[in-house]
């Protein structure tokens, strides 16, 4: 418990100290998220948290964690974050193709998969389904770990959403992996939960800094790991006090925020016969910026969504994969028609009120000054 308190306070040190300095030098050289007609924000403001926030992690790591019953083959995920953090380092200072990116993802993935041992070998009972072939195992891995790894990067959004979603679910899994004496996990999931609070100091609204993708990709590829480590841990053949059957059900509620909206949004892509990859405004957090909200109140909205949305996967453990995934899935789909509910009706209001169209501004907000990221 001593390392995983000084890998946290580690963590939390370095990012308090050394963002001023990185907010420093990249004013100084230009280095400025540029407003544009996706993004709420309207001022240039640096995009290299992800540095301080990997550095705080990795020292962390290094001081207190390689002892503590890891397993020798940390290298290789300690590589693959290395692959992460340097392709989106570059996309953020000159812009990297998304072809790249997704190499380096898949090269980052490959390397973790076959060399730490991080693999999916069990449908837990979804769809009647238990253990799986192995090379089926290793492409629902592999898919698993890149399409977290992408959602949590389109959450970035909105001032301190994923950082505060990052936050709180690597609390989540580090307590866990405390509980089950996985010390050496639980001083990883701990020391990015201290890099992701010293962060927010900065990052909360109004952001003096954001995680950019050297921060957002490389927090989705960790988190994604925890998740399967999580659910490995609770294979059939695990004996621990605090096993959980339906493993996976527990492990998407905990990620709920980022999965939910990604494949949301994806959904709507196809409905309108645009691509799932075309960039809009359909994430959950732009419907709460329409019906007026602003940054802080979007984020403790979600943060307080992704903490109810634990607590009640944990409630119902006991239940099967499949009946937790329809709870969770059908809950998170009633919740993400409020806002827009709000919204329609907001407009509605004003019809009446003015008896005219509504503004284009109005219903879209990018065509407006504020621009929606």
């Amino acid at each position: 418990m001593q390392n995983i308190i000084l890998a946290f306070l580690t963590s939390l040190l370095v990012v308090i100290f050394g963002i001023p300095s990185i907010i420093t030098v990249a004013k100084l050289k230009g280095l400025y998220d540029k407003p544009d007609f996706r993004k709420l924000h309207t001022n240039k403001i640096p995009r290299l948290g992800g540095l301080a926030i990997i550095a705080g992690f990795s020292i962390a790591v290094s001081l207190w964690g390689i002892s503590q019953g890891m397993d020798t083959r940390l290298q290789y995920l300690q590589a693959a974050v290395i692959i992460l953090f340097f392709s989106g380092l570059k996309d953020d200072i000159v812009v990297l193709s998304p072809y790249k990116k997704l190499a380096a993802q898949i090269i980052a993935t490959v390397i973790t998969v076959a060399g730490e041992g991080i693999l999916i070998n069990n449908f837990y009972g979804l769809f009647g389904i238990e253990s799986i072939p192995i090379w089926a195992s290793y492409a629902l891995t592999v898919f698993t770990i890149i399409v977290v790894t992408n959602s949590f990067n389109l959450i970035d959004g909105v001032d301190g959403l994923a950082g505060g979603i990052g936050f709180i679910t690597s609390i989540t899994f580090g307590l866990w992996f405390n509980f089950i004496d996985q010390i050496g996990w639980s001083i990883l999931a701990f020391g990015l939960a201290g890099s992701l609070l010293g962060f927010l100091i900065f990052n909360f609204n109004p952001a003096k800094i954001f995680m950019g993708d050297a921060g957002s990709l490389c927090i989705g590829f960790l988190l994604s790991i925890f998740a399967i480590k999580f659910i490995q841990f609770n294979a059939p053949e695990a004996v621990n006090l605090y096993k959980i059957k339906s493993a996976p059900g527990i492990a998407v509620a905990i990620l709920i925020v980022p999965l939910f909206d990604t494949l949301r949004v994806f959904v709507l892509r196809v409905l309108k016969k645009q691509s799932p990859f075309t960039a809009d405004k359909n994430h959950i957090h732009h419907s709460l910026i329409k019906i007026g909200l602003g940054h802080k109140e979007v984020s403790m909205i979600m943060y307080l969504a992704n903490v109810v949305f634990v607590l009640i996967a944990f409630l119902i453990q006991d239940s099967t994969t499949t009946v937790i995934l329809l709870i969770v899935g059908s809950l998170a789909l009633i919740l993400a028609q409020i806002p827009i509910y709000m919204f329609n009706h907001k407009l509605q209001d004003l019809e009446v009120e003015n008896g005219q169209l509504i503004p284009e501004e109005f219903v879209n907000p990018s065509k407006s000054k504020e621009h929606v990221n």
